[in-house]
């Protein structure tokens, strides 16, 4: 077994995603010995996307308080594909959502011909983060996601407080879709996906609308994938629910179940929010091994936490499950709000990766942007998932002597060969960790430090 990098970061040191030694991490004898992690590259699964964030208008405000330099060189850690996290995928919204500066609509008043479609909202702050962040990074993956149509469209002609989408503007709100992706094409943005709706059963007091899964069944397929084809944008994937875990495989199954989903639903995204339930991700991936899932959105709610760790370590919990279970494509909430955890426009505050000073024009990189780091930067687009089995019977420094989740682990396979193990110490001691490959007779023994995380490139 060759272990050509090892890279760590862990709380109370001074390393983020800095390396590490073989000779400073390997133990001569496996002292107070936690676990055994075998990893099996004869056990191959689905392969993943990768990795990103999403663009909303909150976080082109706050970054746009920076100096040029610094908002750069944010820009420049997220994207930058030698140099920085490596992120290949992106989120934005059709229309405000709550991480916007207020209540917009690209046609604000009704306006059956769209003709007054404008994106002059869009464009002083969304747009330009868009258009920056994929010149960074040489091209994302976009997903679009609405959170309400226009008032007008509505039921309850607010595009806040859940409502839904009349049935007679079915159509036209097709159109609205794919005039949008019209707008971003012609600014040379271009777009790999669509949601039907951000939480689609979520009434909320900003930007939201209501729709069973039936529903979306009937608009993609009768609707917007016929539209998307008739104005060449075939290749644009359509995805469902786009909320929680909890609901995903009911949901994605009502959905799939509409006749002509096969054709036009490629798969179903899904949020964090309602806990852990990986088992839900695992049943629609095992039942429908042809369709997408996309992790789409997922932050700490409450406000900004400066300094945090555990925000760290709940990134790199979920990250873990999600891909053990059968996740293809893994997306963060806001790249960065300002020390409030905004702005947001119904006071919706919540935690990002990159905080910035908006007085001071400085930019703070959380524990969550270096966790997220040990994943994009190291597990490449494409890479397939690896078998991977830890074995414990006792953990020196667990409260109750077993496993549980303080320690975690996910392996893949690159396209170049090379095999990446991520693994998490979520515990106040040293991990002491065995290593194994399947078929092969040598190991190690290594440590991870407390309240830590690692990844391994291994040849």
């Amino acid at each position: 077994m060759n272990i050509e990098q090892i890279i760590e970061t862990a709380k109370d040191t001074d390393r983020r995603l800095s390396p590490v030694s073989l000779h400073e991490r390997q133990l001569g004898q496996a002292k107070h010995l936690s676990c055994i992690i075998t990893i099996k590259p004869e056990q191959t699964y689905q392969p993943i996307m990768g990795f990103g964030g999403a663009l909303t208008e909150s976080s082109g405000y706050v970054l746009s308080a920076l100096p040029r330099e610094k908002r750069e060189e944010v820009l420049k850690a997220y994207y930058d594909p030698a140099e920085g996290l490596g992120y290949t995928l992106a989120r934005t919204h059709l229309n405000s959502c709550d991480f916007s500066l207020g209540n917009w609509a690209c046609v604000e008043e009704p306006d059956e011909s769209l003709a007054t479609f404008s994106m002059e909202k869009a464009e002083r702050y969304q747009i330009p983060l868009i258009h920056d962040a994929m010149q960074t990074a040489g091209g994302l993956s976009l997903l679009i996601s609405p959170w309400s149509p226009p008032a007008w469209m509505k039921d309850n002609h607010d595009m806040n407080h859940g409502g839904k989408l009349l049935k007679k503007y079915y159509k036209l709100w097709a159109s609205y879709f794919v005039r949008f992706i019209d707008e971003l094409v012609k600014r040379h943005i271009p777009v790999w996906a669509v949601s039907i709706q951000n939480e689609p059963e979520a009434n909320q007091v900003w930007d939201s609308c209501l729709w069973t899964a039936s529903e979306e069944a009937e608009f993609a397929v009768e609707h917007l994938g016929p539209q998307l084809e008739e104005a060449g944008y075939g290749h644009i994937k359509i995805l469902v629910w786009d909320h929680n875990r909890d609901r995903l495989w009911e949901r994605a199954s009502e959905s799939y179940a509409w006749p002509g989903a096969e054709k036009y639903i490629a798969g179903a995204a899904y949020h964090w929010y309602s806990g852990d339930q990986y088992e839900a991700v695992r049943r629609v991936a095992e039942t429908y091994p042809d369709k997408l899932l996309v992790f789409s959105e997922g932050c700490v709610e409450g406000g900004a936490r400066p300094g945090a760790w555990f925000t760290g370590e709940r990134y790199a919990h979920n990250i873990i499950n999600d891909l053990n279970n059968g996740c293809h494509a893994w997306i963060d909430w806001n790249i960065a709000l300002d020390l409030t955890g905004g702005p947001n426009h119904v006071g919706n505050l919540c935690d990002a990766p990159v905080l910035v000073d908006t007085d001071k024009g400085r930019a703070y990189y959380q524990s969550s942007f270096y966790y997220i780091g040990h994943f994009s930067r190291y597990i490449k687009p494409k890479a397939r998932r690896l078998g991977v089995q830890m074995d414990s019977w006792m953990v020196p420094a667990a409260v109750d002597g077993r496993m549980g989740n303080t320690m975690e682990a996910l392996a893949v396979r690159n396209l170049d060969g090379s095999i990446v193990l991520v693994l998490t110490n979520r515990t106040e001691a040293d991990m002491v960790y065995r290593l194994r490959l399947s078929g092969e007779t040598n190991e190690r023994t290594l440590f991870c430090p407390p309240r830590g995380i690692q990844t391994l490139v291994i040849r």
